[in-house]
């Protein structure tokens, strides 16, 4: 009663908006009855859920299911249901339910997705082309504000996981992704990244900042300020916003949109991350978000002056340079952590040091450094402190110089925070300061330079310095003299003959025994027993290999990282780097597979079809080796991930696709798409869980001293037809899985759609061998394989006979020559088991194969008596030249007409 009640019900609401239409819309009615059922129309839609309204106007708007003066307004409320509360997550919902690749319940839709719903990618992208594009009678500054709150609140995770990564899909791909709605000031941006960032960085807002209120005058002589400091971002707000941007990050990895995210909030992030710690709560709501976005951003685009920049703000809070509105943190309570919008006349300096603060600040700098940034990054920062620091030792020294007007003296207190912090770095990063000798040979050079134009410099503690850095360069194991340029090598050894003239004994014969060292250090050593200097290419390929490694294997990288790691080693594949180790590389990526993210697995399968250009017999060695599973270690959906990478695959093989290669590829997916696969420990595993199982079973009957009652039957919410509709579709999901150790349906139909795929490739790559124990293994499924669960092994099946059939019609009409076909006897054979397959199987999609296959053997049948075109083409037809004693030449010949047979052009039925 309760299912005939709820069909009931939804009928009675796709009859009302109907009939409420038919009254407000009819042209031929007068305009008071129009306007009374106007509003009738717009009470019944407004006091209607948007997720019901979906369902219902989906229908109405069917061709031919309304006059067409209704259907245009029934459009336009449907396009612009996202835009009522609750309207975007009923979108998604209804979009997810309905979609042909899922198998998500209508009675799921209206029900938070907290345990998992099975979203595809493909139900993801319409779901997000139909919320990210703007109807066309509604601008994109109109559409975006009205979605973008219900898409950010999703952001927040209240409503599951699984809509979260929906949100962060349409938001990051749908919207920001996309340069005419994401660029910075377009609508998208406005509405979805400048909520979010302007929270964290309040200057980054669009909106002009209020005026402060009037000065209040109690009388003549007395002036009484009313004026408060404003808080601009509330602490949940600044917490909330923090999040909100970690799972758009996080669910959508791109990082392009990371870093163009990410780049404005630098130093806020930096001065929240490295804000002292209070307790356990303040650090899960600010400080911890905070620092796992500087690093994610310093990971993706690091670099010295990035670094740089933060040493100059690395006591810096807020902004207070911007005269319109000026701003700091603010921690409130013993938790919280707000901005605060400063008063006019506060004057508060935008560098404030603080001796307790710079110490523990530069700690958090060199352990951020030591943790995101690269050898060659710590380098080069360093090298630049320390020539800053040499440079303002010798600033000090009393001389008079002539400083151009413009020229700012550096604040004294820049300089004791770098100085700090050259102190950290030298006593925690000591193992990676110098990275490469050139560097250092230029700094020397640099600082010898000066002591030579400043004779009150000499001696000085930069030339010292100077010094032992060359004796470091020099001493060193591999170093050789033709490796450095000329001109730098020549500046060096003037600056040391200068220096070894000078009044100082213990500098001069230092500088003397460097010169000696330098002029004759390649003959020291036996050049056979040098190792040969890497290119330039071979060491930053090195450093990139490095890097990519470690974005992608460490614990802790966050989606958006590891992506860049993938696309890094990517770089190195295409340009075919010999520091690649292909093997190692290969078995990174089969590990990368074993995880659940859609996003770095798509990232995986088009690097090994990148791999599978070079290196075609490794690339497929490997992911065979994985979708075979002949140890059965691996799970079911990963193996179809192996699978998917081997289509993609072939299909870049393209005519490559022969040989030994093919052969070992059609030798596995035949054996597993066969009846006779076996795996035992499979089959002992299902024992112990059936054995499990009717232990559980038994103690609950032993509980309810009885038959235990379905609970699912008390749900009144579904109907007969979705009751039944639920009940086969368990029956066909228990029946894919492996049984008594046999092969499981999923893989078997995925080995028959890759070896179609194999087919249309290179049908003469495969061979006759193979490709006749393929069509007979087809045959064989239809005929004895007819159950429910195998529904999806029949219809591969079909279409890989699809396939063959296409592939040899297309050899014919190209003119390739394969080597074999298909004989007369085979083709009424495999007509006459498929025309018993369209009339018995209980499959309705393989009935509809089955009779297209069919229909396809007898086009080619057809084709075969006529000649192709490549034979036309091709054929020249013979002709009498000439006979002895008589000229028959082309000029003596009558103008007839020609009674050769003349091509005529063929007509064919294509789909």
């Amino acid at each position: 009663m309760a299912d005939q009640r709820e069909t009931g019900q939804k009928e009675t609401l796709v009859s009302a908006i109907e009939k409420a239409g038919l009254k407000a819309f009819q042209p031929s009615s007068d305009e008071a009855s129009r306007s009374e059922g106007q509003r009738e129309f717009s009470a019944l839609l407004s006091r209607t859920k948007p997720i019901a309204l979906m369902s219902a106007l989906s229908k109405l708007t069917q061709p031919d299911r309304v006059p067409g003066w209704l259907r245009v307004p029934l459009m336009d409320v449907l396009t612009l249901l996202p835009q009522r509360p609750d309207g975007v997550r009923a979108t998604l919902e209804f979009v997810f339910s309905v979609h042909p690749s899922s198998t998500v319940r209508m009675s799921e839709a209206a029900a938070p997705q907290k345990q998992g719903a099975n979203i595809t990618m493909e139900a993801l992208r319409l779901a997000s082309n139909l919320l990210s594009t703007p109807p066309a009678t509604v601008s994109p500054d109109q559409w975006f504000p009205g979605i973008a709150p219900q898409l950010l609140a999703l952001l927040d995770g209240k409503d599951g996981p699984d809509l979260v990564k929906a949100a962060a899909y349409v938001i990051g791909f749908g919207v920001l992704g996309r340069k005419q709605f994401g660029a910075p000031g377009s609508p998208g941006w406005k509405a979805f990244a400048e909520p979010m960032l302007a929270k964290i960085n309040p200057t980054l807002s669009s909106s002009e900042p209020q005026n402060e209120p009037l000065v209040f005058s109690a009388g003549p002589d007395e002036v009484v300020d009313l004026r408060k400091e404003t808080i601009l971002v509330g602490a949940d707000e600044l917490h909330t916003a923090l999040k909100r941007l970690s799972s758009l990050l996080d669910s959508h990895p791109n990082p392009g949109l990371t870093k163009r995210l990410l780049a404005p909030l630098m130093t806020p992030l930096w001065t929240i991350s490295s804000w002292p710690s209070v307790n356990t709560e303040f650090d899960e709501r600010y400080r911890n978000p905070a620092d796992t976005l500087l690093r994610i951003y310093l990971k993706l685009s690091g670099s010295p002056e990035k670094f740089q920049t933060l040493i100059g703000n690395l006591l810096v809070n807020g902004n207070t340079s911007t005269p319109n509105l000026r701003w700091v943190y603010e921690k409130v309570d013993d938790s919280q952590l707000q901005v605060k919008r400063l008063r006019g006349n506060t004057n508060t300096p935008d560098f404030e040091l603080n001796l307790s603060l710079l110490e523990s600040k530069s700690d958090a700098f060199v352990e951020l450094l030591r943790s995101v940034g690269t050898d060659s990054d710590i380098s080069t920062l360093f090298l630049n402190l320390l020539r800053g620091s040499l440079g303002s030792t010798e600033a000090s020294v009393h001389e008079i110089r002539l400083v151009p007007e413009n020229e700012q003296p550096k604040d004294p207190a820049i300089q004791l925070v770098e100085s700090k912090v050259l102190q950290k770095m030298m006593e925690k990063l000591s193992d990676r300061l110098v990275s490469g000798w050139k560097q250092l040979l230029e700094l020397v050079d640099e600082i010898l330079g000066k002591s030579q134009a400043s004779e009150t410099a000499m001696n000085d503690e930069a030339t010292s310095a100077a010094l032992s850095l060359l004796n470091l360069v020099v001493a060193s194991p591999g170093f050789q003299r033709s490796n450095v340029r000329d001109d730098l090598l020549a500046s060096i050894e003037d600056s040391l003959e200068r220096i070894t003239k000078s009044q100082e004994p213990d500098i001069s014969q230092t500088a003397r025994n460097l010169s000696l060292l330098l002029k004759y250090r390649d003959s020291l050593e036996d050049p056979s027993d040098q190792p040969t200097a890497p290119t330039d290419r071979q060491i930053e390929d090195r450093k990139t290999y490095n890097l990519a490694i470690s974005y992608i294997t460490q614990a802790d990288s966050p989606p958006p990282v590891r992506t860049e790691g993938l696309n890094l080693l990517s770089g190195l594949i295409r340009a075919r780097s010999p520091i690649l180790d292909i093997q190692s590389t290969l078995v990174l990526l089969s590990s990368l597979l074993n995880e659940d993210d859609d996003y770095i697995n798509l990232t995986v399968v088009r690097l090994f079809t990148q791999l599978a250009d070079k290196h075609p017999r490794s690339t497929t060695k490997e992911i065979l080796e994985h979708y075979v599973d002949a140890n059965e270690l691996e799970a079911t959906d990963t193996r179809l991930r192996f699978g998917e990478a081997l289509l993609q695959v072939i299909q870049r093989l393209g005519e490559t696709f022969s040989g030994d290669i093919a052969k070992e590829v059609g030798e596995a997916l035949l054996s597993i798409a066969g009846r006779r696969g076996y795996r035992p420990k499979t089959k002992a595993k299902q024992e112990r869980e059936e054995r499990l199982k009717q232990m559980k079973n038994k103690a609950a009957q032993d509980a309810w001293q009885g038959e235990v009652p379905d609970l699912g039957e008390l749900d009144d919410e579904e109907t007969e037809e979705e009751k039944a509709r639920n009940e086969i579709i368990a029956q066909i999901v228990s029946g894919w899985e492996s049984k008594r150790g046999a092969e499981d349906v999923r893989i078997r139909a995925s080995a028959l759609s890759i070896f179609s795929v194999g087919i249309e490739t290179n049908l003469a790559g495969l061979g006759p061998t193979l490709v006749q124990a393929a069509v007979d293994l087809c045959l064989n499924v239809l005929a004895l394989e007819s159950g429910a669960e195998t529904g999806i092994l029949r219809r591969a099946a079909i279409i890989l006979i699809l396939y063959f059939v296409r592939a040899l019609a297309d050899a014919r009409e190209s003119g390739r020559r394969l080597g074999f076909g298909l004989t007369d006897a085979s083709r009424e054979h495999i007509a006459r088991s498929l025309e018993y397959v369209a009339q018995t199987d209980n499959d309705g999609l393989v009935q509809q194969h089955a009779r297209d296959v069919v229909e396809s053997l007898h086009n080619w049948q057809l084709s075969t008596l006529v000649p192709s075109v490549a034979e036309t083409r091709d054929s020249v037809p013979a002709s009498l030249a000439g006979l002895a004693g008589l000229d028959i030449g082309a000029a003596s010949k009558p103008n007839l007409p020609s009674l050769e047979p003349v091509v005529r052009p063929k007509i064919e039925e294509i789909e």
